[in-house]
């Protein structure tokens, strides 16, 4: 190995592992393999984006930059007529890790379709609708992996299994069989000095399932994992890094934001007067007709896929129900919630209807966020949200949402205009956390060093440091140069060497018209709730 600095890194992210778990059961001696991390690296929580959202934290981590600088804010992003469509990797602003590590090999990483054009080999993650166009680069890839892994999953809805459970965990299995495979493929076929792989079962397995005997089991499947990368990384002269998007923790209830900003005064629904009151008369809704659809054999996935979004959109606004964003009169609404953690304020100049004056904003922001913030749930008499300025939080980005809101403890929110904005979480067992993980391995990582205040923004710029590439100047994280133990010469002279740098993306803007089918992937985010 290289004395100074590791030339070469494995990054390998594990969605939704939360550190209070995983530390305890390493100490124990229940995962061997991250007990070695422990002892022989550097390791501690790792603090997640705000909110602690998937879409939000992958594209953090690749690039260093919180969402104003990398441009992704969540699944979809709201035009000023109220429509939305699904971000995707084209969206990304900054460039990525394996724009800058070349050769490159980046698998599984969530917000990656379509693939885009890397020195080396990527096969997209969480939002790809299908392996038909956009999957892989080089294209080919695709046909060898259907070749040579047919059994190979994009992802695994994890809501489908809600009365099988059993037979969840089985899928769930072999959905990370064929992960390992594709791992080990990848690492066997393609030169690289960045080899960054996602697993995301489980991010899935908690949603379902909050039992320790269970998550304990797949975890030590996940140690296996991590014994393998151990190996790549020394065969490779690669320090290891291993990360979690956020944590995880169980949640109670649900808070439907758009209904409580109708309670305020702050939203108005549209009247099912007309044909959208016929309609309601006659029973006809949104989930009536998708129910109707479903028993047909016909999903939310085939209408958005076979029939164009401008008619899925009219369609959807005339027929009534309780989606955020279709069913919301903005003529009469002075704020409403997306995506789901995102307020936005309807104000004249970024809205199509919007009622609010540029001038108001402020003031307005203030007033809704006191009262979500005084927000009770009735059963409990406890707060439920956590309010913050999207103005501190994405300050570069004068587009970025006006509030965030997270759920405090057990709530999380949601965009529904429900009947009551408190509802019990039902088949949902857990959801998001601030806390995920932290692991550096490697020739020049110091041993046994504990890290307490690392972010996912951090990550990037370490990983660079770590094997003495330039950090990019708009990074925001920073070096964790703690637990490093070359010299303070070769750690001071790569720190200044930094670089401008747009997004390096080259993937093919023909392909993101392919997935729109991959709302029906995202509970809760659909065209039609």
């Amino acid at each position: 190995m290289i004395d100074e600095h590791s030339e070469n890194a494995v990054l390998l992210g594990l969605d939704g592992v939360p550190w209070n778990l995983l530390r305890r059961w390493a100490e124990a001696g229940k995962l061997p393999n991250f007990k070695q991390l422990m002892d022989g690296g550097a390791a501690g929580p790792l603090q997640s984006t705000t909110p602690p959202t998937t879409p939000l934290a992958w594209p953090t981590i690749a690039t260093g930059t919180w969402a104003d600088k990398h441009g992704i804010y969540g699944f979809h992003e709201i035009s000023g007529d109220y429509t939305h469509e699904m971000y995707t990797g084209a969206d990304l602003r900054r460039p990525a890790l394996w724009d800058v590590m070349t050769p490159a090999v980046a698998a599984n990483v969530p917000m990656t379709y379509p693939a885009s054009g890397v020195d080396g080999a990527m096969v997209s993650g969480m939002i790809t609708p299908d392996r038909d166009g956009g999957f892989t680069h080089p294209p080919e890839l695709s046909q060898r992996i259907e070749r040579e892994i047919p059994e190979y999953r994009i992802e695994l809805d994890w809501y489908e299994y809600a009365d099988e459970p059993d037979r969840f965990l089985d899928e769930l299995a072999e959905l990370v069989e064929a992960r390992k495979q594709l791992m080990h493929l990848l690492a066997r076929e393609y030169d690289w000095r960045l080899f960054f792989f996602v697993f995301t079962a489980p991010d899935r397995l908690q949603h379902l399932h909050w039992d320790e005997e269970v998550i304990l089991d797949h975890y030590q499947q996940l140690d296996g994992l991590v014994g393998d990368m151990m190996r790549y990384a020394t065969d490779n002269d690669a320090n290891l890094y291993v990360v979690s998007d956020h944590g995880f923790g169980p949640i109670s209830t649900f808070v439907n934001l758009n209904t409580l900003l109708a309670e305020n005064g702050y939203l108005d629904r549209k009247r099912n007067d007309g044909a959208r009151g016929t309609l309601s008369k006659i029973g006809v809704t949104k989930s009536s007709v998708l129910d109707g659809l479903d028993r047909l054999g016909i999903g939310s996935d085939a209408l958005v896929r076979y029939l164009p979004k401008s008619v899925v959109d009219d369609v959807a606004r005339r027929i009534p129900g309780d989606h955020g964003l279709y069913d919301v009169d903005f003529t009469e609404t002075v704020a409403f919630a997306h995506d789901p953690n995102q307020i936005y304020i309807n104000d004249t100049e970024r809205f199509d209807q919007g009622i609010v004056e540029p001038s108001a904003v402020e003031e307005v922001k203030q007033d809704i966020a006191t009262e979500l913030t005084r927000a009770e749930d009735p059963e409990t008499g406890e707060r439920a949200l956590e309010i913050h300025d999207g103005a501190d939080l994405f300050p570069t980005d004068p587009d970025a949402p006006d509030l965030i809101a997270v759920g405090r403890g057990e709530y999380e929110v949601k965009t529904k205009i429900a009947d009551r904005a408190f509802v019990p979480a039902d088949n949902k067992a857990a959801g998001h956390r601030s806390e995920g993980i932290f692991f550096a391995w490697g020739s020049n990582v110091s041993p046994g060093m504990a890290i307490d205040d690392a972010t996912v923004a951090d990550v990037a710029p370490t990983v660079l440091y770590g094997a003495g590439e330039p950090i990019p100047s708009l990074a925001d994280g920073r070096v964790l140069t703690e637990i490093f133990s070359a010299s303070p010469s070769t750690t001071d002279s790569i720190a200044t060497e930094r670089y401008e740098s747009d997004s390096a993306d080259e993937s093919d803007p023909n392909q993101d018209g392919n997935f729109d089918d991959v709302e029906d992937r995202l509970r809760g985010l659909g065209y039609l709730e």
